[in-house]
């Protein structure tokens, strides 16, 4: 810990390097000129925004994790980091749309043989292409011990057989990356993850979900029947280490979704921001009025604090430490800060907050996902409080 404490002490400039800098300028000009105005519409019908998603690929703001040697860019956690906040601030749909793929390529990354990395991670960075994570079932979300797919081997291949549910980007995406039991009686030391094309018999997709918020995004139930999986598809090439890769996965990905939810903040406080500065009350600014100056203040603390634990959980991977505690320090505060926010900025517009006509509805109706998907709240605590006792 105290190894640590000094590591950061020495990054305490928090300076962006001059190519972090350029890349956040570059995504919040995107954001600003192809995001935001379109946002409004994506989320009114429910449009998987895949044209602007190709612009985001071509212009080098995706993907940027995967390492160079698969043709990705090479990026490290932090800069990954600082991208997406400026993408959920243009709008949480689209971010989280965009990021199915900063998700599905982390186990294989951290897990996946060097034929699996040059095939799929080069799959997504040969042209704009979305892969989904397919790990949450109807009775499994944050228990993933409790799921029911298996794959049994039969030859040279696997047969997989079960049901996903809640896949964020199943219905456009070209494999899954699938996680179920090898050995259902080693428990969670008996799962195994697989990389699953979209297109083999067997693979079925649900209805299109109709959610309270990011509905530009498609999330749909998944179903694997008696699909043929050839064992070179099975990340690692053994049996196994399936929930331990899953799992390392979320410490990559929780510091980019603790970003997702400082850019929806960021933008919720930015709109309260102007609009209190527009509106007239009892003859003088709203934000002249002390009720209203602590909610803004208030926004403004929460969302400073937000970014520098993501930071700090993106700077620890980036280092090489162990960042599961503070990942989900950062994911929880992050979300939960994200929530109240948005809910703040409907207050602070009043009754033109409750309407779709202003952007605050629609991020607040964004925001309250990022307290239930990877991992809730309550589930980061339980992290939290496990990692503090470690070793006691």
């Amino acid at each position: 810990m105290l190894s640590q404490i000094s590591l950061w002490r020495d990054m305490v400039d928090l300076t962006l390097s001059e190519e972090q800098e350029m890349l956040r300028e570059l995504a919040h000009e995107f954001a600003n000129e192809r995001i935001r105005p379109q946002a409004e519409h994506w989320d009114e019908n429910s449009e998987f925004p895949m044209e602007t998603i190709a612009e985001a690929h071509e212009m080098g703001l995706l993907n940027l994790h995967i390492p160079e040697e698969y043709g990705g860019m090479g990026m490290d956690c932090l800069t990954e980091a600082v991208v997406q906040e400026e993408l959920a601030w243009g709008d949480p749909g689209f971010a989280t749309a965009a990021y199915s793929n900063g998700l599905t390529a982390a186990p294989i990354i951290t897990g996946g043989t060097e034929e699996q990395k040059q095939k799929y991670l080069g799959w997504l960075v040969e042209k704009p292409s979305i892969a989904a994570y397919a790990v949450t079932e109807p009775g499994a979300g944050s228990d993933v011990a409790a799921i029911q797919s298996t794959a049994v081997k039969d030859g040279d291949d696997y047969i997989l057989n079960g049901n996903k549910m809640w896949i964020t980007g199943a219905g456009k995406a070209d494999w899954y990356f699938v996680l179920a039991y090898t050995d259902k009686e080693a428990g969670y030391k008996g799962m195994s993850g697989f990389i699953v094309e979209s297109d083999w018999e067997g693979v079925s997709l649900g209805k299109k979900e109709t959610n309270m918020g990011q509905r530009a995004s498609d999330t749909r139930a998944v179903n694997f029947e008696n699909v043929r999986v050839p064992a070179a598809n099975l990340v690692g090439g053994k049996e196994g280490g399936g929930w331990f890769n899953a799992m390392a996965a979320f410490d990559v990905s929780r510091p980019s979704i603790a970003a997702h939810a400082t850019g929806i903040s960021r933008a919720a406080y930015e709109h309260s921001l102007q609009y209190a500065d527009e509106r007239m009350t009892f003859g003088k600014k709203l934000h002249q009025h002390q009720a209203i100056q602590f909610m803004l203040a208030d926004m403004k603390t929460e969302i400073e604090a937000a970014r520098l634990l993501t930071w700090k959980a993106a700077w620890m991977m980036d280092n090489g430490m162990r960042n599961t505690e503070f990942a989900a320090h950062a994911k929880r505060f992050a979300a939960d800060a994200a929530m109240k926010i948005t809910t703040d900025a409907v207050q602070i517009f009043g009754g033109y907050g409750y309407s779709e006509e202003y952007p605050v509805a629609r991020l607040m109706r964004a925001a309250k996902v990022m307290q239930i998907y990877e991992g809730s709240s309550q589930v980061q605590r339980m992290i939290i409080g496990r990692e503090i006792v470690r070793g006691l």
